[in-house]
């Protein structure tokens, strides 16, 4: 929980996504506020909040409370080390009870599951502090374990005052002997530090907080060689000095996006969670929000949850479309160029697509393999891709069901490891499909069952084995084989 700012100038980018049905959010009662960075343990997820307590989920896409911290306090980060979970978290400061004196503590547990007899926290250590006078607050901290070199570091502050960077000890969670905290940012608040390809990037809260609909709070970042800064924006703005580039801003009727945190979740594919000040459709709640996690020249950026809606789905190999192995039909329309010499005297009039009553009579009946090949706006290229919630979902993500248009017949997994479609939509598992945007900005298409193995499938996406053969085959994020687009023309 942050002061409220006022008057703050906020930064405006679009955020890049698609698809054409109403938004998906997380499910269950996802209602938290400063949520830290997603945490796995044992199975499950969690994350925790302003308040004390926070969120639990079994799948990543249904949330539901009961996540257990002591210390109330605000803006919790965990992270894990080793075999132990290090909590970090403020106690006041940021203008909470009229003041900015403020502390950051750190406390572990060899679990996050309050329900395993392992299950206690150590009594919390303080290793930094504010004394409401000078122009900083002790509150807000966010980790990184540098995987270069194994140091731990923790950012904290807000508006009131500067960034500060401290290090600990990843052994103890004390504060290292003699340490001095060195100021990296002002103009933000929420801060996280993240490291990825030799750059360490410092993401900030901006704008306003704290005032449902009317909050500003975007997400913006900085990047740097070396961990102590300076931070740069991409026009070369020190955030030391106010700079950022935008990385999460409003929209899908949500506003407030602050408290950034990365997950990985296999490489290539990576979320960022937060939290939305305002859910719109959810009565303006503050809401925990995923979504995939582009990169762009070093540069990251949120993208949207995909939604579903009609597409091509389009083969990253070649470009070629995922169709149904059915005969081409021809149209019947009378060619134009030089094969028609009379064609400047003659009225234009738009070709109409190819519709499905025309040719599904002779598609066959019963199952339909599949195949890839020249998009050409025909019936059996087109897909339906609809959210199936109730089925549950992934890190981000509820399973679609994926379906000729206009149809009920259904893509599905085979028991060879192969790809089909069946003539109906059953709710099967081998018939659901986990969608993530990849972080060029690509997706894979994995099966959430294969008949025959146990299990949810995480291995096997659809594949392009060759030009005009789809199949199921291990993702692989180096191959554009493994990577998919959707198209809506």
């Amino acid at each position: 929980m942050k002061t409220i700012i006022k008057n703050i100038v906020a930064f405006s980018l679009p955020l890049l996504g698609m698809g054409t049905l109403k938004t998906q959010a997380q499910i269950g009662a996802p209602y938290i506020h400063d949520p830290s960075t997603i945490a796995e343990c044992e199975g499950k997820y969690y994350t925790f909040g302003t308040g004390g307590g926070g969120l639990i989920s079994e799948d990543g896409w249904t949330w539901n409370g009961g996540a257990d911290r002591p210390g109330g306090g605000a803006a919790p980060d965990v992270i894990k080390i080793g075999d132990r979970y290090l909590c970090i978290y403020g106690a006041t400061g940021g203008g909470l009870g009229g003041g900015h004196s403020g502390r950051i503590l750190t406390m572990w547990n060899k679990t996050l599951d309050p329900k395993s007899p392992d299950f206690k926290w150590t009594t919390a250590v303080e290793v930094c502090s504010s004394d409401g006078m000078e122009d900083q607050d002790a509150i807000d901290p966010g980790v990184l374990l540098d995987p270069t070199t194994g140091r731990l570091w923790v950012s904290y502050g807000t508006y009131f005052g500067t960034i500060r960077l401290i290090e600990l000890d990843p052994k103890t969670g004390f504060r290292v002997s003699g340490n001095k905290e060195k100021d990296i940012a002002i103009d933000c608040e929420a801060t996280d530090l993240i490291y990825r390809n030799g750059w360490y990037y410092l993401l900030g809260t901006h704008g306003t907080c704290c005032d449902g609909v009317n909050s500003t709070y975007n997400i913006v970042v900085g990047r740097s060689r070396s961990v102590e800064g300076p931070y740069i924006d991409n026009v070369g703005r020190d955030m030391y000095h106010g700079g950022g580039r935008m990385v999460v801003a409003a929209g899908d009727r949500k506003t407030g996006a602050g408290h950034f945190g990365r997950t990985i979740i296999d490489e290539g594919v990576e979320v960022t969670s937060f939290h939305w000040e305002a859910d719109f459709d959810q009565g303006g709640r503050s809401v925990l929000a995923i979504r995939p996690l582009l990169w762009k020249n070093d540069w990251p950026y949120a993208g949207e949850q995909f939604k579903g809606g009609t597409f091509e789905i389009e083969s990253e190999r070649r470009g070629y479309a995922l169709e149904l192995t059915v005969d081409f039909v021809r149209m019947n329309v009378a060619r134009q160029g030089w094969f028609n010499s009379d064609q400047m005297q003659q009225p234009v009039k738009a070709v109409e697509n190819q519709k499905l009553e025309e040719v599904i009579d002779g598609w066959p009946k019963g199952n339909i393999p599949v195949r890839i090949g020249d998009y050409m706006f025909r019936p059996h290229q087109r897909w339906t891709i609809t959210p199936v919630p109730e089925s549950g979902g992934y890190l981000g993500g509820p399973y679609f069901k994926i379906v000729i248009a206009g149809t009920n017949r259904a893509l599905a997994a085979t028991e060879d490891v192969e790809v089909t479609t069946v003539p109906e939509f059953t709710g099967a598992d081998e018939q659901l499909w986990r969608i993530e945007q990849l972080i060029d900005g690509t997706f894979r298409i994995m099966p959430k069952a294969i008949p025959g193995k146990s299990g949810i499938n995480t291995k096997f996406v659809l594949y392009s084995i060759a030009d005009s053969t789809p199949t199921l085959a291990e993702y692989d994020f180096k191959s554009d084989n493994s990577k998919w687009n959707f198209k809506n023309h």
